[in-house]
């Protein structure tokens, strides 16, 4: 029994050790998103920088495997690995706030480094050991190899599907880099003969209940997410916003929504009162009209037309069923809504749902650092058009620079391949400057005017709409000043075109 135990030891150890690795850096790209974002280059970077450590360490690992080919070398590696992994919580805090005067992309990289590099590196010595130490003989060595790496690979694999699928929804992000730690020191003392040193022993002890006190008396192990579902970091706070206390839902670093509980109406971004007006147009001239939501939030704009239009019918699809507790829960969303919720990806859902329903289609999935680029395309337009009734209007947020910027212009050129008529929206009349702004784009088979917009909300007693049209004689002009990109499911360049936005965050 023993033999068989000391058979399999050292593929439990490179399983196991593999499997953790994977797990923090999937862990990895949940603790950065709320200090910057979840996008391309936040998995550019921690991808590189996992790989690089993973490199190096099976590299040091060689070097360290034929000087010193002992147990107690694993040992005090996976303890290292142990103590290094259980650090990353402490050093949250510090590291959030130590690179701000940088740009964002040598923030990201210089932050993921700081963090996930060191135990990146010394996890990858653990397989070069465990080779070392399990050859018997030159002849058995592409036996012995090709099982190693066979199971190192089986653990990654293993790690990357637990993590996504079951623990970070189940336990959260801290507990799981926790459990990592006290996994790998119990591996270090069963596996690496540290039980036998008692001086490294008594020293790794000390430091691991050193290095979880501070954690715990820097509440570095209590997650800053009210709700940690597999695809936000989701936060709920209360602030005063002119004169009023609302509440804010953020998700990740990007705060989505702003609520007040008593008066539904009230909205703080520019693009949400420009879909109200256009809401409004519509809702004038058909109080029975049919909406569609892709992206909830804090559903701020379905809890209005729910109120302002009580025959209407409002449907969302959010992808994120997390979401929709907490605006049931925290953002005053009663339980005997009438609004429809369909938690699915709007890839999936759209085509579920029945043709020419649909009397506006509002898109509110983008920000400045995630764009869920499959709803971009014209493929996806056309099937948003599908569902449009005969005088349909799809209207979209965009976040951009308006000169230097590329995505403003590839979302406008895209839908002007759907639509008959394309129109863009700020809720000021500066369209000259280049700074970073929410836009709204939209596409109707029907044309309309400002002065519809106009009328009605002034028939509906909302007073002058906030939204701003630029005449398409400007809005022509301005797309024939650049090469303007037509985004397809075979070409969506998206966080490419977004990268004069994405440098500028602070």
């Amino acid at each position: 029994m023993r033999r068989i135990a000391a058979g399999i030891a050292p593929y439990f150890v490179v399983f196991s050790a593999s499997a953790c690795g994977l797990i923090i850096e999937i862990v990895a790209s949940r603790l950065l998103a709320p200090m910057v974002g979840v996008s391309l280059f936040t998995w550019t970077s921690i991808i590189g920088v996992v790989l690089a450590g993973i490199s190096l360490g099976n590299y040091l690992g060689g070097v360290l495997a034929d000087k010193y080919p002992s147990p107690k070398t694993l040992g005090i590696i996976l303890l290292g690995a142990g103590l290094t992994s259980l650090a990353v919580l402490p050093m949250l805090a510090l590291v959030s706030g130590l690179y701000d005067a940088l740009h964002v992309l040598p923030r990201i990289v210089l932050i993921t480094s700081t963090l996930f590099l060191v135990p990146s590196v010394i996890l990858g010595m653990v397989t070069p050991v465990v080779i070392k130490l399990r050859l018997r003989s030159l002849a058995q060595t592409g036996n012995v190899v090709g099982k190693i790496y066979a199971l190192s690979t089986a653990g990654s694999i293993f790690g990357v599907f637990i993590t996504g699928f079951v623990l970070i929804q189940w336990i959260g992000t801290r507990p799981i880099l926790l459990g990592v730690a006290v996994f790998l020191v119990l591996m270090a003392i069963v596996f690496g003969s540290l039980w036998r040193m008692r001086v490294v022993g008594a020293v790794a002890l000390v430091l691991f209940a050193g290095i979880a006190g501070m954690g715990i008396a820097g509440d570095s192990l209590e997650s800053e997410c009210q709700v940690e579902s597999n695809y936000f970091c989701i936060k709920v706070r209360e602030r005063e916003i002119e004169g009023r206390k609302v509440r804010t839902l953020t998700l990740d670093r990007l705060i989505h929504s702003y609520v007040d509980l008593d008066d539904p109406t009230f909205f703080v971004y520019g693009y949400e009162k420009i879909f109200a007006d256009i809401s409004t147009m519509v809702g004038y001239s058909k109080p029975q009209f049919s909406a569609l939501y892709i992206g909830g939030g804090g559903y701020s704009m379905p809890r209005f037309l729910e109120l302002a239009y009580p025959e209407s019918r409002q449907e969302v699809i959010e992808i994120d069923p997390a979401v929709t507790r907490v605006a049931h829960e925290y953002l005053g969303m009663p339980r005997d809504t009438r609004i429809i919720t369909h938690n699915q990806d709007a890839r999936m859902k759209i085509p579920e749902l029945e043709p020419g329903t649909y009397d506006i289609v509002v898109g509110d999935a983008f920000n400045d650092v995630l764009v869920p680029y499959h709803l971009t395309t014209m493929e996806f337009n056309e099937q948003v058009k599908r569902l449009l009734t005969e005088d349909g209007i799809y209207v979209v947020n965009v976040v951009d620079k308006f000169h230097s910027g590329g995505f403003l212009r590839a979302v406008v050129t895209t839908l002007r391949a759907s639509f008959p008529h394309v129109y863009l929206f700020a809720d000021s009349k500066d369209f000259e400057s280049d700074n970073r702004f929410t836009f709204v784009v939209a596409g109707a088979l029907q044309p309309f005017t400002y002065a519809d917009v106009f009328f009605a909300s002034h028939a509906e007693q909302r007073g002058d709409p906030e939204l701003v049209l630029m005449p398409q004689d400007e809005l022509d002009d301005w797309l024939g000043l650049k090469r303007n990109i037509l985004l397809t499911d075979d070409y969506v360049p998206v966080d490419n075109l977004l990268a004069p936005v994405f440098l500028d965050i602070p």
